[in-house]
């Protein structure tokens, strides 16, 4: 026991060891000190105005204004990409700003681009409406050519005017509703343009309105232009009604406002149409020309803005960061400072100190800052400090559930059996390497893709890329081991052990196998492929070796509750926990381990079915052909005798103990003796916490037994369950391995046998499909859930609690566009 404690301590296995600290900080340094802070990123704040609402805090007007600011980058990033540009993601370097600089310098810059949308927007509607009103002056003159000679006579009321300048009048819908002298007989017209879609439905509802008393003519406006109402482009069709009677033009007009229909005058006389027109392209070419100086002139404000913007955003995004860190700290009206408190590791200390003291310095503060530890009730967070590579396997951890303060880290044994477990179902050298080829490009390319924003499938892959390296490595080493390449088996370490013992045996490649030589020298041998003892002799190897996995890795759990109770310095568990799990286990299932290992090695012919049924069924009787060593019928005996002690130790000494104890601590006739798991969940060493607040529970002995016969109960029977869960192993190697074979000799084999190059092609085509997606993508992912579920349910429910909470510091490299 000495020599274990004297053993260095492993960074992954425990947690990091946390300290409570209290801060003081003036007033006028405080500011820069949560900078400095946030750029060490080793201590996580405790909100100490939980009771306040957001708008009651001290820096709430800060945190709006940054808020405000924010909004306005997000809208200058919203206009870079609606302009086609970039933002620069590396800033032209240019001297620092303060905030308040910042925030009139976002200003003028939104008014800038708010005024010049406006005129952007208003010119293009009026470049909209005039190539509208060319399209219709072009398309409706047609629909007039016959009416040219009493053209005086039937025009239009609004195609009046008493100014002949067209030039001079107003806007040209102001134009369309200008009153005119009343001309109460003859033949009238509106003329304007609608959407493609809609002029079915419009031309009935104007038959139904005038019922019948009017002429539709149409004709396709030819180029797309833009519509108001949804701000696409769209076809349009150019119309004319002809119709008579005042009633009939009211109604006309509202039927084409409802159906959202431009009306544009239009003169009968032709010379007047050719006089309107050459103004409208002369418009038409000016306004083009403001469009396109207003356009550059808009993007070249947004390409400078466009170099600083990310660092504006990161500014803002920290000094938001900060103002709401400020907003957890208790300000101190009467001394003028800010009172904090928070977690951070103890190998910080001396940073947080110095950074604290470097803040001091430099905001010329008269008054230093006070760092001192202080005792707390609430537990730590745990803190593991991980790698590239280490933290995939840190993040599988954690996703089940937050190892509890100092606890034994799973992780730390998950970096080599979750891969070897997936392995064991995946194995197949062949696809190894293509996973391996995956790998290595995903790690090559770290740094390029580590820096883009990637989607979420991407994004999973890319974080699980070390993850991804070794399933690939392990995936090579089972494939050899199972001599599959594809699902080919290949003479790699030698020739094989077994030769046919006639002609025929080479063709059927079933009966009549004899071994020859010495035992192929590594995994299995080549000549188990295709013989008719192929299917048995795999299943059995497979299956059994499913088996003595699985009872190692519950072994290594129940191991790990160990350290778990004697770093926690809990006697009882070790006596009442941890003793009877690895008799009861390995009285059963350590036994059926070593059954199997002796059948390996004495090549007996053993039924180890019969032998653990009887185990139970009929302990004292003979074992007769299955005996497998002298001694075995006793061994029997005992081992079950001790599986069944192992039942009532798990499950009647601790309760009473621990009542027991309780009521000597309250008769004050011991104190402080033991400590336990179960009851004092609180009292762990070097967590800081008062160690006098647990002494005033209640102790509810029903409840703690409850809990002791629910978790004996749980053992016992997951012992079984858990057991004949690894068998998952051989079934979905089994299945891999099968799915391979067939693949390869019912898809390549059979299109090979064609004398065809375009049948070859095809089957070729079929297998890599084959491979690719199901062998590669679903095969992978159904392998690695179902080593993650091994991992979760049947290692980790031996020693892991998992009920802790993450430590979550105040870092600036944690911020995230989300944030602001």
């Amino acid at each position: 026991m000495k020599y274990i404690d004297n053993l260095p301590s492993m960074d992954l296995m425990r947690s990091e060891k946390m300290m409570f600290a209290q801060l003081i900080i003036p007033v006028e340094s405080a500011h820069r000190a949560i900078s400095y802070l946030g750029e060490l990123g080793l201590l996580q704040f405790r909100d100490l105005n939980d009771d306040k609402s957001p708008f009651q805090r001290t820096f709430v007007n800060q945190v709006k204004r940054c808020a405000e600011m924010s909004r306005k980058l997000r809208f200058f990033k919203d206009q870079i990409h609606k302009a086609g540009l970039m933002p620069s993601p590396h800033p032209v370097s240019q001297p620092d700003i303060e905030l308040e600089e910042l925030e009139i310098r976002l200003a003028e810059h939104e008014h800038e681009l708010i005024e010049m949308n406006g005129n952007s927007e208003k010119l293009q509607q009026t470049y909209n409406e005039l190539l509208e009103f060319k399209m219709v002056l072009q398309k409706a003159g047609d629909f007039l050519v016959p009416g040219e000679s009493h053209s005086e006579e039937t025009e239009l009321d609004e195609n009046v005017y008493t100014n002949n300048d067209y030039s001079d009048t107003v806007s040209l819908l102001e134009q369309e509703m200008q009153p005119g002298p009343s001309n109460q007989s003859g033949v009238k017209f509106i003329s304007g343009i609608i959407c493609k879609s809609k002029v079915l439905r419009f031309e009935r509802m104007l038959f139904r309105a005038t019922r019948g008393n009017m002429l539709f003519n149409q004709a396709p406006a030819g180029d797309r232009i833009l519509d108001r109402a949804s701000n696409e482009m769209v076809q349009k069709t150019v119309f004319v009604v002809f119709f008579s009677g005042e009633q009939a033009r009211k109604k006309i007009l509202k039927i084409c406002e409802a159906f959202g229909a431009n009306c544009y005058p239009i003169p009968e006389d032709t010379t007047k149409r050719r006089q309107i027109t050459r103004e409208v392209l002369s418009r038409l070419s000016e306004l083009e020309t403001t469009l396109d100086a207003g356009l550059h002139h808009r993007d070249a404000a947004l390409t400078s803005i466009g170099f600083q913007l990310t660092k504006w955003m990161n500014m803002v995004r920290r000094e938001k960061a900060i103002y709401d860190t400020l907003n957890m700290l208790n300000f101190d009206v009467t001394k003028k400072c800010l009172v904090g408190e928070g977690w951070c590791p103890v190998f910080a200390k001396t940073k947080i100190q110095e950074a604290l003291q470097r803040a001091t310095f430099d905001s010329n503060s008269q008054m230093g800052i006070i760092f001192h530890v202080m005792d707390s009730v609430e537990p730590p967070p745990t803190y593991f400090r991980t790698n590239h590579f280490t933290n995939a396997y840190q993040e599988i951890v954690d996703a089940y559930g937050v190892a509890k303060y100092q606890e034994a880290n799973p992780a730390v044994y998950t970096i080599v059996t979750f891969p070897f477990l997936f392995a064991v179902m995946f194995g197949d050298w062949g696809h190894g390497i293509c996973l391996l080829l995956g790998a290595l490009i995903l790690i090559a390319r770290e740094k390029r893709l580590g820096s883009q924003k990637l989607g979420s499938f991407m994004e999973m892959l890319f974080g699980g890329r070390y993850v991804l390296l070794m399933m690939s490595l392990f995936s090579i080493y089972c494939g050899l081991i199972y001599n599959e390449f594809f699902s080919v088996p290949f003479h790699i370490f030698g020739t094989s052990a077994y030769k046919c013992r006639d002609a025929t045996c080479s063709d059927a490649r079933s009966v009549g196998l004899v071994k020859y030589r010495d035992t192929y020298p590594f995994g299995v041998d080549p000549s188990w492929r295709g013989s008719r003892s192929e299917l048995p002799f795999l299943n059995s190897l497979k299956m059994k070796m499913s088996i003595l996995f699985g009872v190692a890795q519950m072994n290594l759990g129940i191991v790990l509750s160990y350290f778990n109770a004697r770093y926690f310095s809990s006697s009882l568990d070790i006596k009442y926990q941890f003793v009877p799990q690895m008799i009861f286990l390995n009285s059963l299932f350590g036994y059926l381990s070593l059954l199997i290992i002796i059948k390996w090695c004495t090549g007996s012919q053993a039924d180890l079915y019969h032998v653990m049924i009887y185990m139970f069924l009929s302990p004292f009787e003979g074992l007769g052909e299955n005996k497998l060593f002298w001694g075995q019928s006793v061994l029997q005996v005992i081992l079950l005798l001790l599986a069944v002690i192992a039942v009532p130790w798990m499950l009647f000494p601790k309760p009473f103990i621990l009542k027991r104890l309780h009521t000597e601590r309250f008769q004050g006739r011991a104190y402080g003796i033991l400590g336990t798991s179960d009851i004092y969940n609180d009292e762990e060493p070097d967590s800081a916490r008062h160690p006098h607040e647990s002494h005033n529970e209640e102790f509810n002995f029903s409840e703690v037994f409850v809990h002791q016969m629910i978790h004996s109960i749980e053992f016992v029977l997951g012992a079984v369950s858990n057991t004949a869960s690894y068998l998952r192993l051989w079934a979905l190697s089994l299945a891999h391995s099968e799915l391979s074979t067939v693949f390869y000799e019912k898809v390549l084999l059979l299109a090979w046998g064609y004398d065809n190059f375009i049948i070859r092609l095809v089957g070729l085509a079929v297998f890599s499909f084959a491979t690719a997606f199901i062998l590669l993508m679903m095969e992978t992912l159904s392998a690695f859930l179902h080593a993650l579920r091994l991992h979760w349910v049947e290692f980790q429910n031996k020693f892991y609690s998992g009920d802790g909470y993450k430590f979550r510091p105040f870092s600036f490299a944690s911020l995230t566009d989300d944030d602001d």
